[in-house]
């Protein structure tokens, strides 16, 4: 055999154990989920966050109006199926919001929400509803003496979420949030708290 014929078949089978090697070396992908697209943003998984927002309301048969800052945490779990999410949420918040109206005073100290939530995902930005049991804390004062009482309701609201790194988003809401009446000995009545919360905030996906 020639010496240019040697050679070529040299070449040949170092290029076929050059490939079968490459073929061997694991190459990276994003996250995804069984029914997601292969390198799409996956919104599958348990997650944990803040956020920091603004409450106003109303209180019945009273005519003060409490409003003031909230804040606290949040967490829960999302399931996607393309482009479809759904997920469970609850979170606990403590809230400035109070009112004076001599000789009234009421003020909301904390207040919780437990949440589904369904949502359309573009990639990394999604659009969802959400809604379920809302409870927390009312409280009257009226000439030094005062009165609380912790109280359910319900909860419904629209938020926006964007995915700003592979663990990380950041989130806008607003929730209407009814706190039922409660009998007030103080009032003489009955009185409960509706307000509506908007508010930012961020979460951590595991």
């Amino acid at each position: 055999m020639s010496k240019v014929a040697l050679r070529a078949l040299a070449v040949i089978a170092g290029s076929g154990i050059m490939s079968a090697q490459a073929a061997d070396l694991p190459y990276g992908r994003a996250p995804y989920t069984v029914n997601q697209p292969l390198n799409a943003y996956s919104w599958a998984g348990p997650y944990l966050g803040g956020n920091l927002g603004y409450a106003w309301g109303s209180v019945d048969r009273n005519p003060t109006s409490p409003s003031g800052l909230e804040g606290g945490l949040q967490g829960g779990y999302n399931w996607q199926s393309g482009p479809l999410v759904f997920g469970v949420e609850g979170d606990i918040q403590i809230s400035g919001a109070d009112d004076t109206f001599a000789p009234w005073k009421f003020s909301n100290p904390w207040f919780g929400t437990v949440r589904g939530r369904v949502g359309y995902a573009f990639s990394n930005i999604l659009f969802y509803g959400t809604g379920g049991l809302a409870f927390g804390e009312t409280r009257g004062e009226t000439y030094g003496l005062s009165e609380s009482h912790t109280t359910a309701g319900w909860t419904a609201g629209v938020g926006a979420e964007f995915g700003i790194a592979p663990n990380w988003s950041a989130k806008v809401e607003y929730l209407y949030v009814d706190l039922s009446d409660e009998r007030f000995s103080i009032t003489g009545a009955s009185n409960g708290y509706q307000f509506g919360v908007l508010r930012a905030g961020v979460n951590y996906h595991f």
